[in-house]
């Protein structure tokens, strides 16, 4: 689970006009460089990086790679591959071309430095948000600066035409092995900060969010058979935790091993509510298993946990939900026919849950307490006791499942709100839902990365009960 962010004192940063804390280097909410970058001039119109809400429905994201090696592919795309357009919506023209350098080969654009102090670099310079024009990203007062002559560059290897990374600021600049433009010396949006995936009926979207330097969220969806030849749904919903190591690297691991393990299950005849238990353990073990890899030594410091994050998932067969959880993501159930009531299908592990349990404060009031979100169960090496939740049901009727982090139920909790927050289409487009729904929680402030996949639950053929 992401933390949530804290307020910070003036001075403002001269790019979003976020509050900065004392000894900031980079602005945590744009990642504007402090020390390197001039300060915009005060009649400058201020310009929020990452102000802009998902991707409208007619942008054709790329498809996911494929990355695992058994055909299921990671839902990540490159930011870059989007063509440019201008602020009319027309396509940029092309670059210009190069002209010779007038400075030696490798020397940096004036007002960057290339130079990286070998010291910890906890927010590291983002580029701006890959859904904003060239001409709107680029950094206030400074130009583009020209891209050194061909003669001054190693010849690119042969490949296919475009495989070569553009700066997605500048859009002129190559970007070089260490993820940096070598025109303007952008740092290049991390391929999560944005996934976008369908598989079949079912749909997953995933978003940095507006305040955090990464995203720490990840998914994992896909569509099997039963024995019998019926089809099953599956999707899979991590979270890194923050005050963890590498915490993205674990909400990954988590969700593709709980991904290919249900994959892998369900054709052979596993009851889905035991797979479900399978998969939580699998996505157990490939967290646990970061703890032990060099990275971790090198990033870990004393006051640090071993990597670690959270796990919700849901399947949906002929006439049968299952949902399986550990700590404070959720799954809810919203109707086709919203005259009838949605519901909420987990338990959070989180003190705030405790609390409404045990009696001793409301719900309204223990989700008021900046204790709230403290989980007391989740995916690691030093989690204390690993406790897989599952439960299975029959719903009498057509419906959505949400299956989402706290990202999306922050602005979302009950479970009302969250079946008027989905579109009454999504069913039958999920993922413009899922868009719509990052959209929500983007609007209210985004303040975490937010992670929703939506799975369409046909009409049952037989009557509703409890499995």
């Amino acid at each position: 689970m992401s933390q949530m962010p804290q307020q910070a004192a003036v001075p403002k940063c001269p790019s979003c006009e976020e509050p900065l804390e004392s000894g900031d280097r980079f602005c945590g909410a744009c990642g504007y460089d402090l020390s390197v970058v001039p300060a915009r001039p005060e009649d400058s119109p201020t310009l929020a990086i990452h102000g802009v809400g998902p991707a409208p429905d007619d942008v054709d994201w790329p498809v996911a790679r494929d990355s695992d090696g058994h055909g299921h592919p990671a839902p990540v795309h490159a930011a870059a591959e989007l063509p440019g357009t201008d602020s009319g919506g027309s396509p940029l023209p092309p670059p210009p071309p190069a002209a010779p350098p007038s400075a030696p080969a490798g020397s940096p654009a004036p007002g960057v430095r290339f130079d990286r102090p070998g010291e910890p670099d906890e927010y590291p310079l983002q580029a701006p948000d890959p859904r904003l024009t060239a001409e709107q990203a680029r950094v206030p007062g400074q130009a583009p600066a020209p891209e050194p002559a061909a003669a001054s560059r190693q010849p690119a290897p042969a490949g296919p035409a475009g495989a070569e990374k553009v700066c997605v600021a500048c859009r002129a600049g190559r970007v070089d092995d260490d993820g940096y433009c070598e025109n303007c010396g952008h740092a290049q949006p991390r391929e999560r900060d944005h996934m976008e995936q369908e598989s079949g009926p079912i749909a997953a979207v995933s978003d940095r969010g507006l305040r955090h330097h990464r995203n720490e969220d990840a998914f994992s969806v896909g569509c099997t058979a039963l024995p019998d030849g019926a089809p099953a749904s599956v999707a899979i919903v991590c979270d890194g935790v923050s005050s963890a190591t590498r915490p993205d690297d674990a909400s990954l691991a988590a969700s593709r091993a709980a991904g290919e393990t249900l994959l892998g299950a369900l054709p052979r005849g596993t009851h889905p509510q035991q797979a479900m238990h399978d998969a939580i353990l699998a996505a157990s073990q490939a967290v646990n298993a970061l703890a032990d890899e060099p990275a971790t030594a090198l990033e870990q410091a004393p006051h640090q946990n071993a990597p670690a994050c959270t796990l919700v998932g849901a399947v949906v067969t002929a006439g049968l939900l299952v949902v399986g959880w550990v700590g404070d993501s959720r799954v809810y159930w919203v109707p086709a026919d919203r005259s009838t009531p949605p519901a909420r299908l987990t338990e959070d592990d989180s003190w705030a849950a405790q609390m409404v349990a045990a009696g001793l404060m409301s719900e309204a009031e223990a989700y008021a307490d900046e204790r709230a979100h403290a989980i007391t169960g989740w995916l690691g090496a030093d989690a204390y006791e690993l406790e897989p939740h599952t439960a299975s049901f029959k719903p009498d009727r057509p419906g959505v499942v949400v299956v989402c982090t706290d990202g999306l139920w922050n602005y979302a909790e009950s479970a009302e709100e969250m079946a008027e927050a989905v579109p009454l289409d999504a069913a039958a487009r999920p993922l413009h839902g899922a868009r719509v729904l990052v959209g929500h929680a983007l609007d209210g402030g985004g303040h975490d990365n937010v992670t929703v996949a939506l799975l369409p639950f046909p009409a049952p053929s037989q009557g509703a009960g409890s499995a």
